[in-house]
Order: structure tokens, then sequence, then C-alpha cells
């Protein structure tokens, strides 16, 4: 496994982000994106959200690499675990396969740093990849990363034919508008996503910081209440993607499962995207889900539209001798 620092061939810079480059990074990441999917797909407030995120320190764990004055590729990291678990964002363009190498090596001595500090003994260090990126994947196995998830991204058609669904009997929604009603959605996401793949526990707070909140169109966020059991599932929808609405999470309890709480929850989202004028909705899915979701979303005529992999590198962090 190589672990030397490979150096920056002339012309080549890097420098860490400010909140000023969330347009520069927006136009690579959009990029990357025509390349990977063949559509521009980020929002510039996604980027302006994952610089201003209050746990990640830009001066660094962020990293932009220019040749000249021309931005080629970024790199961004956080801690959700606190532990030995640190997540990474890095995109770059072909063109420029030792200046993202030498990318790599920065954020993952970085990540064995940011580990040694949360008293682990290793750095689990995960990146969420297109399965045909612009990465140099035979360069990232050669470092040791290996593919550990694989993601779909579903997605499906909207017309005034798909109305609101007539909920069925003994089970009622309502939006997020109050306070407390937006604490119950956390709590909802926590207990129904504790089991799943990459689950990290989020205060409220937290999670606020994570979907920012300042931001947030509250009324986009369900929860659904079932007779004798309470209050049971949630799903979070955003409407400020340029392509498609889009559900980020969709959860139900397990004890709630088998009362159609599910497709209700995706036939709504269907019928209020419907009638707000958009033509497509996606999400995303882990594909080794044991909840049934992928099934569920296919057979509400979810279709593939991409598929990410979640990478993986395990790196040691070395002790300091004791004196």
């Amino acid at each position: 496994m190589t672990t030397h620092t490979t150096p920056l061939p002339p012309g080549l810079t890097v420098r860490p982000a400010t909140l000023d480059d969330a347009a520069a990074v927006c136009a690579l990441l959009n990029e990357v994106d025509l390349l990977e999917i063949g559509r521009a797909e980020t929002g510039l407030a996604e980027v302006q959200a994952d610089l201003k995120h209050p746990e990640v320190d830009l001066e660094r764990d962020s990293w932009l690499l220019f040749d000249g004055d021309r931005l080629v590729a970024y790199g961004l990291m956080w801690d959700d675990s606190h532990g030995e678990r640190i997540d990474m964002d890095h995109y770059a363009l072909p063109d420029q396969p030792i200046g993202a190498l030498h990318l790599f090596e920065l954020m993952e001595a970085r990540a064995v740093e940011r580990a040694a500090v949360n008293g682990a003994d290793r750095a689990v260090i995960h990146l969420h990849l297109n399965i045909a990126p612009t990465t140099d994947l035979a360069a990232l196995r050669g470092r040791g990363w290996r593919p550990v998830r694989r993601y779909n991204v579903l997605d499906r058609p909207l017309s005034p034919a798909d109305p609101l669904p007539t909920p069925p009997p003994g089970i009622t929604l309502r939006p997020c508008l109050t306070e407390p009603d937006r604490r119950q959605a956390h709590a909802l996401l926590q207990a129904t996503f504790a089991d799943h793949f990459d689950f990290q526990p989020r205060t409220y707070e937290q999670w606020l910081d994570d979907i920012d909140a300042t931001n947030v169109d509250w009324p986009l966020i369900w929860v659904a209440r079932v007779d004798g059991l309470g209050d049971a599932a949630v799903m979070r929808t955003r409407n400020d993607r340029t392509t498609m609405a889009w559900i980020a999470n969709l959860g139900v309890l397990p004890e709630a499962r088998g009362r159609g709480l599910g497709s209700h929850l995706l036939r709504h989202a269907f019928g209020h995207y419907a009638a707000l004028g958009r033509d497509r909705i996606g999400l995303g899915v882990d594909t080794d889900n044991s909840s049934g979701a992928l099934a569920l979303y296919q057979r509400h005529g979810m279709k593939l539209d991409f598929a990410v992999d979640t990478w993986e590198l395990v790196r040691p962090v070395e002790s300091t001798p004791a004196r």
C-alpha cells in the first residue's frame, strides 16, 4: 500500500477552501456530474451547507487543488462518529491523476489525525463514488481502498396523474410545522435508521446542522401517526434541486411495518410534488437494505438512475511511544 506523499507537478497548488469558494466548488462538482451521469446535479445551497457546517474546520478539513487559476479538484472531511469512522468527499477532473492522488494522501493523513484525537486506534475512512467515476479506481485500490456497499439512485416521472392519496384507515400525516414535530421527526429518523449501514447517531442540534435547518422547507417533512401506535413513520423531502424533487429519508418503525405506511408516504410525495409542477422525483437506497425498501420503491415505478459505491480505507493510528 502506498503511503508516501506524491509531489505535485509544476503549476498545481493546494489550499484550504473558504465560504467564498462555494460557487467555484459547485461549478467543479457539476463538471464531474456531467462526466459521470450526463447532467449537472449539484446545487449551490448544498455546497454552502457543507462548507459552513460547524463541525468542519475548513482550514484543516478542506482542500482545493488548482492548475494555475483553474479549480480541478476538491476534498472535504467530516467526523460524525467522534470515533474511528471518518467521512470524506473527493472530486477531481480526470486529467489530473497525480494531483488527485496527492489530495488523497493529504486527506488520508488528516483522517488518521482526526481518529487519533478521538482516541481510536485506527481510522475507518468512507468515501462515496459513482460506479463509473472520474477517479482512477486502480490507483484507489492500490492505496488499499475497497468498495463495501452500493447505493442506487432511483427516479420516477411525475404527472397530474399522480394525485394525493387517501390515507389508509387509522393513519394520518402532518407536516413538521412546530418545534415539537421537528423534534419528533428527528427522533423517528434516529430510530428507523439505527440499524442501517453507516448510520451515526446525531443529537437534535447536530441533525439541524446536518440538514442546514435555516434553509429547510419544514412543511416538506411529514410525520405519520397510526391509531394505537402513535407516531410511527417519517419522510423528509426537498424541493431545492434543479432537476428533480428529492426524498431524503423515509423511515418506518419496525412495529408499524406491513400496514402500507411506506407506500402511502411515497405516493404522498408523488402527489404533492406533481401538484407543485415537478416532473421528476428521486431518492437514494441501500441495495442491501434488509427492510425491503428497494423492492418497495421499484413497485411504485421508481427505476435506476445511477449507482454509487461506498469505498472504505482502514489505516492504523500510530501510537506515540511512552516517555
